[in-house]
């Protein structure tokens, strides 16, 4: 069984990894498969966001009762990750590659920020106080 800290960790260079993909080829003028390739990256990195919103964050919370520190922030930043997803799938949408790679540019910047955050203060903290089967196992349920 995965710590929490290697179970999450491996879904961020995934959900990475679907982005470069994209932006391969939006690069190469694929915008069909760009767009395809586009709603796996969507999917997976809403389906990682919930996963952290309604099973970790919560029990991280009732655990320790700290409400206002890291997992606040972590919501803040999700909510600025989903706007630039929006923004880079209308662009996707208009086959605008300028304003899809300088939006993805900003995304990038954020989310590997928010992902050091994550796996070096916050799931530890969660590895720390969690029993990471059985949250591993609520976030499997999603």
């Amino acid at each position: 069984m995965f710590t929490i800290t290697e179970y999450l960790t491996e879904e961020h260079r995934e959900c990475d990894d679907l982005y470069a993909r994209v932006e391969e080829l939006v690069n190469s003028g694929s915008w069909e498969e760009a767009r395809k390739a586009f709603e796996a990256f969507k999917d997976e990195t809403l389906r990682h966001f919930q996963k952290e919103e309604e099973v970790l964050f919560p029990e991280f919370e009732g655990r320790t009762g700290i409400v206002m520190g890291p997992t606040q922030v972590m919501r803040m930043e999700h909510a600025q990750a989903r706007e630039l997803i929006q923004r880079m799938e209308q662009a996707l949408e208009k086959r605008d590659r300028k304003t899809f790679l300088s939006t993805g540019e900003t995304f990038m910047i954020l989310i590997q920020q928010h992902n050091m955050k994550e796996e070096q203060i916050l799931y530890p903290m969660c590895d720390q106080h969690l029993d990471a089967p059985e949250v591993v196992q609520k976030m499997e349920t999603l």
